[in-house]
């Protein structure tokens, strides 16, 4: 994917990544598909709350992305991690032992254009954990 890791704090707290539109990640139109932007956007806050939350299993519940107009410039991953969501999740870890935040991410245009919106919602439990959803199997 050719991505370029722009502004990273040690703690994941702030993060710019790059993007790249090149021939490979153009649809026939000429602008980045949107599997490109799910691929980067995907992993982002998990890493952040592993960085954060030390001794959690954290995975992706859910990503939904908000593609308000088209990619047809390199574009800039902007992921912010306030210390509002950390004392959230604390407080969500310390009541529940568990905690699914949801994070709001976007992908900017190089002519400062917002272009995509990400919503990604995470699960931080405990290791070993096994929910309602751990123990069904889905067999429809």
């Amino acid at each position: 994917m050719r991505v370029k890791m722009l502004e990273l704090d040690n703690d994941w707290s702030h993060t710019r990544i790059k993007l790249p539109l090149t021939w490979v990640s153009a649809n026939a139109a000429g602008n980045m598909y949107g599997g490109f932007q799910a691929n980067l956007a995907d992993p982002v806050p998990a890493i952040a709350c592993v960085k954060k939350f030390p001794g959690y299993r954290v995975a992706t519940k859910r990503l939904e992305l908000d593609f308000l107009r088209v990619g047809n410039s390199d574009l800039i991953l902007h992921f912010d991690f306030g210390d509002e969501t950390v004392a959230s999740i604390r407080k969500d870890l310390a009541e529940h032992g568990r905690a699914t935040p949801c994070f709001e991410m976007k992908y900017i245009r190089e002519d400062g254009e917002i272009c995509t919106v990400i919503r990604n919602t995470i699960a931080i439990r405990p290791r070993g954990y096994v929910g309602n959803h751990d123990k069904q199997s889905i067999s429809r």
